[in-house]
């Protein structure tokens, strides 16, 4: 079975890469994949008509998308080649081809309008599971579900990572035996579960809401690189003031001297991005009385170094019970946006880690 892709577009706007991405997204998580991906200027008639053409010829399944303005024109031209009418959806079947014709603007509804309809005319039904990683190496993944899919199911894997908030999706074919769909979701987890923090498709700071509420504990974090990102992920969860105290951006030294009891002489001797200082910015919090886990951050997010010797990237994260802190030091690669939202995630993960 072979399948297409084209986007005719107005060559003058930028392509929208994450909408497109979340739009093949939904095809992939139906096992459903483009052999050939075709973008074309409206512009360009004479190519567009040999793409169009071609995909008849060659492709099983086609799927069409373009602007309002040439909807009509590009229905028409399919019409007349497949030799067959759209109906009220944009789909057109025609033996054993067909193409579904929808507008750019409708983006992700139209691409599940068309799973269903090629679902639904193959006779096929997929189900789905995942596994939630944080920071885990991509070629543990790779080998992970090498070894996965060596049970030879009808399985399609899809990995998305997000600054290191890894989601990995494995869809079946509901002829899939349990047993099987089963040992493929063992292997996986055997693989990755140091890197683990859910089964299903939420956010380490929805998981991490959970856990706390839970465990009935209270959280406070100091954030002294991450900007309140930490706290922003924190919150965007309904429900989270039930288990978050506080979230404090001490940035300058004197803020950490005076806000949370870092002392002086540890920020001279170390340094503010140092083991030492992320300890005692958790001690701080800790010694309010007002949390029972507690969470710092420091480190260098560039562009440039802070006029020492340490480089861009270095981070320590800092995360502490009444019973034990730990300190742990990152090497981050990438510019400021890379470095600061993956070491949110990383953060995140190191409470959900301590408290599990």
């Amino acid at each position: 079975m072979t399948n297409c892709l084209i986007i005719i577009r107005n060559k003058k706007l930028n392509i929208d890469y994450a909408r497109l991405e979340s739009f093949m997204r939904v095809f992939s998580s139906a096992c459903r994949y483009f052999d050939k991906v075709s973008v074309i200027g409206f512009d360009d008639p004479k190519l567009i008509s040999e793409q169009l053409t071609e995909c008849r010829s060659s492709c099983e399944n086609a799927v069409v998308v373009c602007c309002d303005g040439q909807f009509s024109v590009i229905s028409d031209y399919l019409q007349r080649i497949y030799g067959g009418v759209f109906d009220g959806l944009g789909m057109l079947s025609a033996g054993r081809a067909c193409v579904c014709l929808g507008r750019i603007e409708d983006g992700d509804a139209f691409a599940e309008k068309c799973v269903r309809f090629l679902n639904e005319r193959d006779g096929r039904r997929y189900d789905k599971f995942y596994i939630k990683c944080i920071s885990a190496p991509g070629e543990l993944i790779r080998e992970s579900i090498d070894r996965a899919g060596k049970a030879g199911a009808d399985t399609a894997f899809a990995v998305y990572d997000c600054f290191g908030d890894q989601t990995i999706e494995i869809s079946y074919s509901s002829n899939t035996p349990k047993m099987t769909a089963d040992s493929i979701q063992r292997e996986l987890v055997c693989s990755l579960g140091q890197y683990i923090y859910a089964l299903e498709n939420i956010s380490i700071e929805r998981r991490l809401y959970d856990l706390l509420k839970l465990r009935r504990m209270k959280l406070s974090v100091s954030e002294s690189f991450t900007g309140g990102g930490v706290s922003s992920r924190l919150v965007s969860v309904p429900g989270m003031s039930e288990v978050y105290f506080e979230g404090l951006n001490t940035y300058a030294n004197r803020s950490k001297i005076e806000r949370l009891g870092v002392d002086e002489m540890t920020l001279k001797q170390y340094g503010a991005v140092s083991d030492r200082t992320a300890c005692e910015m958790v001690e701080g919090l800790l010694r309010t009385g007002n949390c029972d886990v507690a969470l710092s951050t420091t480190g260098i997010a560039g562009p440039a170094s802070d006029n020492t010797s340490k480089p861009v990237g270095l981070a320590y994260i800092g995360v502490g019970t009444g019973d034990d802190i730990k300190v742990y030091k990152f090497n981050y690669k990438g510019d400021r946006e890379r470095i600061t939202r993956t070491a949110i995630n990383d953060a995140l993960f190191l409470v959900y880690k301590m408290l599990k």
